[in-house]
């Protein structure tokens, strides 16, 4: 009897212990929680709950810059050249110029008066610079020719330019901007010169003269390669003159013919001088203002044994004036001094020269607008 009760007792506390949790149990996912407008959110999946996002905890790293970053366009420049993400590395750097700047002027019914004339000069620029840590080469070759016609007289030559020059260097570290350098130069022209109006007579030709530079020394290059000196304390200058009749005259400073009474010719005339000195060079890049470009380009050389202190000048400036990318007008001037050239000469009526001249400064200054092209 006492068995029975207590099974019913236990069936009866079961069922209501059931009942109990069937009523107040839940059995939906609450409502999301809002805290302050901030809902989080969830994804129900079943009765699992799984959180999408999470916030990522920062980590700032001590020594960090914290500024914010400024963004400015004024300080960039569009590239030169298109961006080719295939091009092979090179440490080879170039510069191709070539181009031709006109002037004309012409009259119809001028009461002013006037002649029509028009002036042509082309050039070409060539570069080619190699630079790897510890090694520098540089080279350039320059080539400029200039007619001038004008109505009622022969044309005339206004610019004639040939130029050559390069420099090996080496420094000690990657640092550095002083270089152990040898470099070499040569000058000469394409055809001959003349005192117009007299064309018979020329006073310079192809090779006469052509100098020569070759000597070692050190050489200060900036980074940007826009400005370099070039010192040198031995350098060897060779002048050639390879027309007789200019060599037996003693032109360009070589030894003159030995004549005899009569004026004919015993020994002719040296055609070549050499010469052991110290030459400075000077090359400088630099911008005036915007599409204004600047290049000037100093020779300073002494000569030892025969006239030290008395010193050569070869001084070149040019100004460039970019109007867009085929447009250039350019502003030069050139200065030359060199006790070796003479003017003035005196010939007696034999035809025989009795005073050879004086050295003077020679002035050049050149006006041009025309077609560049960079290739």
């Amino acid at each position: 009897m006492k068995d029975v009760f207590f099974h019913k007792f236990k069936v009866l506390y079961y069922l209501v212990f059931f009942i109990s949790v069937t009523a107040y149990s839940q059995d939906t996912i609450p409502s999301p929680i809002v805290a302050d407008t901030v809902v989080i959110d969830t994804t129900v999946v079943d009765t699992i709950v799984i959180r999408k996002t999470q916030e990522k905890i920062r980590h700032v790293p001590r020594g960090v810059n914290l500024m914010n970053p400024v963004i400015s366009f004024k300080r960039t420049k569009a590239l030169k050249d298109k961006y080719d993400p295939f091009r092979v590395p090179s440490f080879w750097t170039k510069e191709n110029l070539l181009g031709i700047n006109l002037s004309e002027v012409a009259f119809v019914n001028w009461n002013a008066g006037g002649d029509n004339a028009i002036s042509g000069l082309s050039f070409l620029k060539l570069v080619r610079d190699y630079k790897f840590r510890y090694f520098k080469w540089d080279n350039i070759v320059e080539l400029r020719y200039g007619l001038n016609a004008q109505e009622g007289r022969q044309i005339r030559k206004t610019e004639d330019v040939i130029r050559l020059s390069s420099n090996v260097g080496y420094r000690r570290d990657t640092i550095s901007n002083w270089y152990y350098s040898v470099q070499l130069n040569f000058n000469t022209q394409f055809s001959n010169g003349y005192k117009y109006p007299d064309r018979d007579n020329p006073i310079s030709r192809f090779m006469a003269p052509g100098y020569f530079f070759f000597g070692a020394g050190t050489s200060y290059i900036s980074k940007n390669q826009k400005f370099n000196l070039y010192m040198s304390p031995i350098t060897q200058k060779s002048t050639f003159v390879l027309d007789q009749d200019l060599a037996d005259r003693g032109s360009f400073g070589v030894e003159k013919a030995i004549l005899d009474a009569n004026g004919n010719v015993i020994t002719p005339g040296e055609n070549h001088r050499l010469e052991l000195g110290i030459l400075i060079t000077h090359k400088w890049d630099f911008n005036i203002a915007t599409n204004i470009d600047a290049n000037s380009r100093l020779n300073l050389y002494t000569d030892y044994l025969k006239s030290f202190g008395n010193v050569d000048v070869d001084w070149e400036l040019n100004i460039k004036m970019r109007v867009n990318k085929y447009i250039l007008t350019t502003l030069g001037t050139h200065i030359i001094y060199d006790d070796d050239i003479l003017f003035d000469e005196i010939q007696n009526d034999a035809g025989i020269v009795v005073d050879s001249g004086i050295p003077k400064i020679q002035f050049k200054q050149v006006l041009g607008v025309g077609v560049a092209v960079d290739f």
